[in-house]
C-alpha cells in the first residue's frame, strides 16, 4: 500500500505525480487568486486521479497564495511565561489493575490492534520495568494572548475584523482574540514535560480521543482530516515500533498512516544510550505529531512536548546543581514519582499567524475534498483571529506572531542568579537568531515605525536594542558537548534544541544587574518566507531587525550553587571516531535533497524521488560505483553524506534513531575543527543544517534494533510534500 485515497479517488501523492506540465503550471500560476469550484466539480480530476484540463487552468484550481496579516497585539509582555511542570506517572495498581490492557512485553501488548510486540523490553539490558504516563491526543482551544488587539492590515493601517458569526466589526475596533482550536497532548499547547532520566524507562500510551468534540469547536481546515496521529520522540534511540514514523507504520502496525479516534499506542523509551555507551547520552528531547502528509498540520495544531532527559550516573546531570557537572538547577522530588528542577527552563519557541476574515483559504488539500465542511475556496470571517495554516506555501509557512511555550511576547522574573535555558525550535520552517539585548526605550510596533508587509512580521522592535549578555552553551541537540562555548548569539533552526548557561548577576562588561532590569531574548535573524533566511550574523545583518521574544525581568537574589563552565573544563567525551574514517568515504551513502525538476512547487524530493513509504530508498552512485540500498546491518556504523541539491533553500535535515558526528562540510574536514558558521559539528547532533548547496558528511552507528525508520527535512512542508526517504537496520 502506498497511497490512501481521499473520498473523491485520488491521494494527495496523486497531486504530486503531475508531470511536469502540470507541476510547472503550479510554478507559474500559484498566485493567481482565481476562485473556482472544487476540482472535481470543474472536471479537472477524472477517477483514476488523472487530470484532463489545461494545465494553466489546473493550477489555479489548486492554490492560492495569500497570507494574512495577524492583528496587532496591543500589550506585550505583560502574560508570564508559561513553564511546564513534569507530568505525573500512572501509579502502578492503576494500569496494572485497572486498565483493560495493561502495557507489557508480551505478543499483541504493543498497540490496540493487538499486531505489535516491543522488539526489546527492558530487561533485555538490565533496566526496571518501566515508569508509565498516559496522554491523550485532544481536542481543546488555546489563547495565544491575553492582551487585546488592532486590527491591521498588511499597510500596518487599522482594519476591519469580523465576530464570530462573520458579521463586520469597523475598523479600528481593539478587539479581544477568539480562542484557536488546538489538536493537544492532553489537550494543551505545549503538551506535557516528562522530566526522564538514563536507567528509568518510560512507557507512554499515546491515545487518540481526537475524534471526540464535547464543546463542538470547529476543526477549520488543518490538521490531519482522517484524525490520526503519530508520535515521534525526536531523537530518541527507540525501536521502530516506538519511533513514531510512517515507513514502520505504514507497513507495520495500523498498516496507515497513524493510530485513528479510539486506538492507543504503547511507545517504550528505554531511555539508554546506544549501545549502552555513556558517550552517546543526550540531554533534550521533543515528542511532537510525524502523522505522514499532515506532520506540519499536526504540529502547528499543537502537537509539541517537552522530554528533558537527566542523567543520574554519579550525579552527573540529575538537575541537582551541588553535583557532576554543577549546571543550574534545584531539584524537587514530587510524592507522585516525578521530579520538578527550578532553574531549568525549556523554551519552546513557534510563530503563527491568526487569520483576518479577508484572506482565501485555498489549497490542493481543497480540491482533495480533505476539509468539506470549510466549503473551500473561500474566505472565513467567521475564523478572524484564530490560526491560520497553509499546508503548502511555495516557500514554506512562516507566521508573524513569534511564542515562547505558547505564548506570544511572555514575560519572566528571573532571580539574580544563573539559569538553564533549553531552546527549542517548534516552528514549522522559521530559522531563528537569537541574542540579549537591553532597550533604554523598549520595544515599538513595527507599523508605528512605518513599516508595511513581511516587514511586519514579529509585529515589535527595539530599535535602540543592544547587546548586554552572553550565553554560554554547554549542550546541542546531540547532548552536552565537550567543552563550553561563549556565544553572542546562536541559530535555531527547526527541530534544533541547543542549551545554555545564562548569568543574570551582571551583563557583559561586568555591571552587576540590579532589580527591575529588563532583558530581552530578541530575534535578529530576518526570515521573511520559508525559503532561507534574509540577513543573519553569517551573511549580513540588518541593523533594524531586532525582534523581541521574551522579556527577562531582574528579580530578588537567590542562592546559586550552579558553577559556569572554564573554557578548558571538559563536560564531555564524545564517541570517537575511527582513525581511518577518511577510508570509507569511497562507500559512502549519498541522498541529496531537492526540488522537483519542474520547478518544485508540488513536490520536494531526495535523489530525484518522492518519498515511497513502502521501500528503502536509493543511494546516488558512490565513488566506489555503487548506488546501495539504504539499508545497514545491525551494528554497523558507515558514512553518510546529505546535500543540498537546491542553491536557494535551506534544509535542516534529520536522521532518526541515532544521533550522528558530522566529519566534513563543503569537501573540507570538521571533525576536529569546526566550520564557523557551524560550531555545533563538533559535537553530536541529530539535524543537519544544510545552507544552499552544502554537502555535509555525517558518521553515524545503526545499533541494538532493526527495522524501519526515515530521514527527512525538518521544514516540514518539505516533509509533508515528499522530502523524506526510508531506511532500514538489517
Amino acid at each position: 500500500m502506498t497511497e490512501v485515497e481521499s473520498e473523491h479517488g485520488a491521494s494527495r501523492r496523486t497531486f504530486l505525480q503531475l508531470g511536469a506540465a502540470g507541476a510547472a503550471a503550479v510554478a507559474v500560476g500559484a498566485t493567481s487568486g482565481l476562485l473556482v469550484p472544487e476540482l472535481r466539480n470543474d472536471g479537472f480530476l477524472s477517477k483514476d486521479g488523472v487530470f484532463d484540463a489545461a494545465s494553466v487552468a489546473m493550477a489555479d484550481a489548486l492554490y492560492t497564495e495569500v497570507f494574512p496579516t495577524s492583528p496587532l497585539i496591543m500589550n506585550p509582555f505583560v502574560d508570564s511565561l508559561p513553564i511546564p511542570k513534569a507530568l505525573a506517572p500512572v501509579p502502578s495498581l492503576t494500569y496494572k489493575y485497572d486498565w483493560r490492557n495493561p502495557p507489557g512485553p508480551g505478543i499483541g501488548q504493543q498497540n490496540s490492534l493487538g499486531n505489535e510486540r516491543h522488539q526489546m523490553w527492558c530487561s533485555k539490558v538490565g533496566l526496571p520495568d518501566p515508569i508509565v504516563y498516559e496522554i491523550k491526543l485532544q481536542v481543546a482551544q488555546h489563547a495565544f494572548t491575553s492582551s487585546t488587539v488592532m486590527p491591521i492590515n498588511s499597510a500596518g493601517q487599522p482594519t476591519v475584523s469580523f465576530d464570530e458569526l462573520g458579521n463586520q466589526v469597523a475598523a479600528g475596533t481593539v478587539r479581544s482574540l477568539p480562542l484557536s482550536t488546538i489538536y493537544g497532548f492532553n489537550g494543551t499547547f505545549p503538551g506535557p514535560r516528562i522530566n526522564a532520566e538514563y536507567g528509568k524507562p518510560c512507557l507512554v500510551r499515546f491515545k487518540n480521543e481526537l475524534d471526540q468534540n464535547p464543546q463542538n469547536l470547529d476543526r477549520q481546515d488543518f490538521g490531519a482530516p482522517d484524525l490520526s496521529f503519530l508520535t515521534h520522540l525526536h531523537n530518541a534511540h527507540t525501536a521502530p515500533e516506538s519511533d513514531g514514523n510512517p515507513h514502520h507504520t505504514m507497513n507495520n502496525g495500523p498498516f496507515n498512516h497513524g493510530y485513528q479516534p479510539g486506538q492507543w499506542v504503547d511507545n517504550l523509551y528505554l531511555n539508554w544510550a546506544a549501545g549502552g555507551d555513556d558517550r552517546e547520552k543526550q540531554s533534550f528531547f521533543w515528542f511532537h505529531d510525524h502523522r505522514m502528509d499532515h506532520t506540519g498540520a499536526n504540529v502547528y495544531k499543537g502537537m509539541v512536548g517537552l522530554y528533558p532527559i537527566y542523567d543520574p550516573k554519579g550525579g552527573r546531570d540529575m538537575g541537582d546543581e551541588t553535583k557532576g557537572l554543577r549546571f543550574p538547577g534545584v531539584r524537587t522530588n514530587n510524592p507522585d514519582g516525578s521530579f520538578d528542577v527550578e532553574y531549568d527552563i525549556p523554551l519552546a519557541l513557534y510563530d503563527c499567524r491568526l487569520d483576518d476574515g479577508v484572506t482565501v483559504h485555498h489549497d490542493m488539500h481543497d480540491g482533495l475534498g480533505e476539509y468539506p465542511a470549510a466549503q473551500n475556496p473561500r474566505v472565513h470571517p467567521e475564523w478572524w483571529g484564530k490560526t491560520f495554516f497553509k499546508h503548502f506555501p511555495n516557500h514554506g509557512f512562516v507566521g508573524d506572531i513569534f511564542t515562547v511555550n505558547g505564548t506570544a511576547y511572555p514575560t519572566m522574573t528571573v532571580k539574580r542568579r544563573k539559569y538553564r535555558l533549553r531552546f527549542l525550535d517548534a516552528s514549522i520552517a522559521r530559522c531563528y537568531e537569537l541574542q540579549l539585548m537591553a532597550s533604554t526605550q523598549g520595544p515599538k510596533s513595527a507599523a508605528s515605525l512605518g513599516y508595511s508587509g513581511d516587514e511586519l512580521q514579529g509585529q515589535y522592535r527595539i530599535p535602540d536594542g543592544q547587546q548586554c549578555m552572553t550565553f554560554t552553551q554547554i549542550a546541542a541537540d546531540g547532548g552536552i558537548i565537550p567543552f563550553a562555548i561563549t556565544r553572542n548569539s546562536f541559530e535555531l533552526w527547526p527541530a534544533k534544541r541547543r542549551e545554555f548557561i545564562v548569568d543574570f548577576t551582571r551583563y557583559m562588561d561586568g555591571t552587576p544587574t540590579t532589580k527591575g532590569d529588563i532583558i530581552y531574548l530578541t530575534n535578529i535573524m530576518k526570515m521573511r518566507d520559508g525559503r532561507k533566511m534574509d540577513t543573519s550574523s553569517r551573511t549580513s545583518l540588518d541593523p533594524n531587525y531586532k525582534v523581541p521574544v521574551l522579556q527577562f525581568v531582574i528579580g530578588d537574589d537567590a542562592p546559586d550553587n550552579s558553577l559556569m563552565p572554564a573554557p578548558n573544563r571538559r563536560l564531555a567525551t564524545l564517541p570517537p571516531l575511527p582513525s581511518n574514517w577518511q577510508s570509507m568515504l569511497d562507500n559512502r551513502m549519498i541522498f541529496e535533497v531537492e526540488r522537483g525538476s519542474a520547478g518544485g512547487e508540488l513536490e520536494w524530493l531526495v535523489n530525484g524521488r518522492q518519498f515511497d513509504p513502502t521501500v528503502p530508498a536509493t543511494s546516488f552512485r558512490n565513488p566506489a560505483g555503487k548506488t546501495p540500498l539504504a539499508q545497514q546491518k545491525k551494528g554497523s556504523f558507515n558514512l553518510w553524506e546529505i546535500r543540498n541539491g537546491g542553491g536557494g533553500w535551506v534544509h535542516p535535515f534529520h536522521l532518526h534513531m541515532e544521533e550522528h558526528r558530522t566529519v566534513m562540510r563543503n569537501g573540507r574536514s570538521v571533525a576536529t575543527t569546526p566550520d564557523r558558521g557551524h560550531p555545533d559539528d563538533v559535537s553530536k547532533e541529530d539535524l543537519i543544517n544544510l545552507d544552499p548547496s552544502e554537502s555535509v558528511i555525517v558518521y553515524r552507528g545503526f545499533r541494538d534494533f532493526t527495522g524501519k525508520y526515515v530521514a527527512h527535512c525538518h521544514n516540514l512542508a518539505h516533509e509533508d510534500h515528499a522530502m523524506m526517504f526510508g531506511w532500514e537496520v538489517t
